[in-house]
């Protein structure tokens, strides 16, 4: 059972304290910084894990008037759409409501998740060159993509995000199973319509998107030629060109080339309860890791399938039922793909099975070329 720290009193509570019974999760995020963004991409986690273990969920956003640059970095990033807060003086008989909003920020009163801030460095944060060097899968560099979709399309997921709501909007389409996925599989990059040059420190001050606070010095990976930027090509008359995973490069001017797939992933490295640091090691790590496990994924899917072992289902429950521990989710991926006595088809399903919460479309290159 899923649960988590309340950051009021530092205690852990049931995330879904009755059985089947309607969740709802309420995202106060009143801003568009990267902090901000956070905030959300730590709800979507909650929704997911709670639909994972068979909760009904309803996922609503409240926040300030810069919630359109929210939604666009949001959707770029794979984070399932919330609805917009309503009237809730009513309610539809939750069993639990589950506030998640940044350290020290509003929120009414119960059960509360607390997201500790992202720090971006100010100057550019190139992540060009050292990933793609650190990117070998069986003795050769990856520095190609096989196709334009933008990260996080493919995903498996849960079901509706608002199981028992009346908006008729689903969580995730494009998703196994019908579920929806938060416009990520359209194929079009978010964030076009951001300014550039300025540092993103509050969106609500600076009327900034969040993803525009980070800066990169050229496109994560020379020699991509899939994805395209929604904008025009970055100064100096080079074209954008996507990251090695074949998401696209989102249009905030001072983040073209870096695949929001890898910016997801770096924010998992750390618990949503300890600070974030965006530097160029830690989105050259992401995008390394990710280009890596994706072409495994795609190379394990050659051989016969066989299920995920018990033990390893059981340890990436624990980790995630554990007030959302994702860094410990992704420990028992790298122990499962260094693990030597495990067949290829069970590292497999434990990829695609864990990406139903991590939401990194680690399958999306089953098919492509090897």
């Amino acid at each position: 059972m899923l649960r988590i720290i309340d950051a009021r009193t530092g205690e852990p509570v049931d995330a879904a304290p009755a059985r089947r019974g309607l969740t709802r999760v309420e995202v106060h995020a009143p801003g568009s910084d990267m902090t901000n963004l956070r905030v959300l991409l730590v709800a979507d986690l909650l929704v997911r894990a709670l639909e994972l273990g068979g909760t009904p969920v309803w996922a609503l956003l409240t926040g300030g008037h810069r919630q359109a640059e929210l939604r666009a970095d949001a959707m770029a990033l794979g984070i399932r759409p919330f609805e917009d807060s309503p009237d809730l003086s009513a309610g539809l008989g939750e069993a639990q409501v589950v506030h998640v909003a940044a350290e020290g920020g509003a929120a009414p009163d119960g059960v509360r998740i607390a997201v500790a801030p992202v720090e971006t460095t100010g100057a550019a944060t190139p992540v060009g060159e050292p990933a793609a060097s650190a990117t070998e899968v069986g003795g050769s560099a990856v520095s190609d993509a096989s196709n334009g979709r933008s990260a996080g399309s493919g995903s498996p997921g849960g079901e509706s995000a608002r199981s028992g709501a009346s908006s008729g909007r689903s969580a995730g389409s494009g998703l196994p199973g019908g579920e929806a996925a938060g416009g990520a599989s359209s194929g079009r990059s978010a964030g076009s319509g951001s300014p550039g040059g300025e540092s993103a420190r509050s969106g609500a001050s600076s009327g900034r998107s969040a993803l525009s606070g980070l800066a990169v010095g050229e496109s994560a990976v020379p020699g991509a030629s899939s994805g395209r930027s929604v904008e025009s090509g970055p100064p100096g008359g080079e074209s954008a060109e996507s990251s090695p995973s074949g998401g696209q490069s989102v249009g905030s001017e001072p983040l073209r080339g870096v695949d929001p797939a890898v910016l997801r992933l770096a924010l998992f490295t750390r618990h949503h309860n300890a600070p974030v640091r965006l530097e160029a090691d830690v989105l050259g790590e992401a995008q390394a890791t990710l280009v890596r496990w994706r072409r495994a994924v795609a190379r394990w899917a050659r051989r016969p399938s066989r299920p995920v072992p018990d033990d390893v289902r059981g340890r990436l429950r624990d980790a995630w039922d554990d007030d959302l521990d994702v860094p410990r989710v992704l420990d028992v991926l790298r122990g499962v793909e260094n693990e030597p006595d495990l067949p290829d088809g069970a590292r497999f399903e434990t990829y695609a099975y864990a990406d139903r919460l991590l939401g990194l479309d680690l399958t999306r290159d089953l098919g492509a070329p090897s």
